[in-house]
């Protein structure tokens, strides 16, 4: 296993090369950036002066180079709107998407986890059907209509939580519920399937002949042995909630990342968009690892090859 996680590790500066390649692309996709960092009235000769001292004239592969070169050093450019390293700005905005992922992560298992295990053990009953409805509905409801309507309910109506911002713990439950939601869906669909099969198999037959009591075959035997895939799904959702949770940031004015991206989209500031990319892409490759690493403490009787 140690060798199998040591070529992960290996391949982790590769990937990150292609992903900076890709973002360096972005300039040139994006247009002039000359162009945008001046403005509308600069003469053709101030443009090229400017192209010259950052550094665009130059050909397509010392450009990447110097990008590189750069990055390692965490260096992502400055800012076109704020003035100041645009990594910098990443970062301190990063502490915010962690929390809002995580306490979107908690909501979801702690409703997830349930009503999976509920469903799977009385299938066709009525707590299976309305898990399962409750999943269809919570996996349909867009992020942007469900947070509208949690800001109209609970803030603008009955006045128990607020609009947007941060500062206390109020603040942070009605946009965890929005994107935990449709993660909730999800996982609860993961466990009531898992939680069904396992519970046909010929060793929670055995645990029952030998007298154990349900609640252990269920969560020792049968809720154990699920876990491996709902691992995986949590921490890929994980990962996606740190990188997409623009809209919902938008919404709460929530000052995190995503916020940040999309402003910085408006004002077509790739330096922050450069940066803000690389973060999550590290970030993700991260989750990939910790899951197999979790594979193998769950089951022992996974190898890796």
């Amino acid at each position: 296993m140690f060798k199998y996680f040591a070529f992960r590790v290996m391949q982790i500066p590769l990937v990150l090369l292609i992903i900076s390649l890709m973002i360096f692309m972005l300039v040139y996709v994006a247009g002039d950036p000359v162009a945008m960092m001046l403005s509308a009235d600069a003469t053709p000769q101030e443009i090229q002066q400017f192209r010259v001292a950052l550094g665009f004239d130059q050909p397509f592969h010392i450009q990447f180079g110097h990008y590189i070169i750069n990055m390692v050093q965490g260096d992502f450019g400055t800012s076109y709107q704020y003035g100041v390293s645009a990594l910098s700005l990443v970062l301190e905005r990063l502490p915010a998407t962690l929390e809002l992922a995580i306490a979107s992560m908690v909501i979801a298992i702690a409703i997830a986890i349930p009503l999976g295990i509920l469903s799977a053990i009385r299938p066709n009953s009525i707590i299976d059907s309305i898990a399962t409805s409750l999943s269809v509905v919570g996996k349909a409801i867009p992020n942007f209509w469900l947070g509208i309507m949690l800001i109209l309910i609970f803030a603008v109506n009955l006045k128990i939580m607020p609009v947007s911002g941060t500062g206390s713990w109020k603040h942070i439950v009605l946009p965890a519920i929005t994107l935990g939601t449709a993660m909730s869906a999800e996982i609860t669909r993961l466990v009531r399937s898992n939680m069904i099969e396992i519970l046909q198999q010929d060793y929670i037959r055995t645990a029952k002949s030998k007298g154990q009591k349900s609640i252990v075959i269920v969560m020792k035997h049968a809720f154990r042995n699920s876990l491996v895939p709902v691992i995986t799904i949590t921490l890929l959702q994980m990962a996606s909630l740190v990188g997409g949770s623009f809209i919902t940031e938008m919404i709460f004015s929530w000052p995190g990342v995503g916020q940040l991206i999309i402003q910085a989209v408006y004002e077509k500031d790739l330096p922050i968009i450069q940066a803000a990319v690389f973060v999550t892409a590290i970030i993700i490759l991260f989750m990939n690892l910790i899951t197999d690493v979790l594979y193998r403490v769950l089951d022992p009787r996974i190898k890796y090859n």
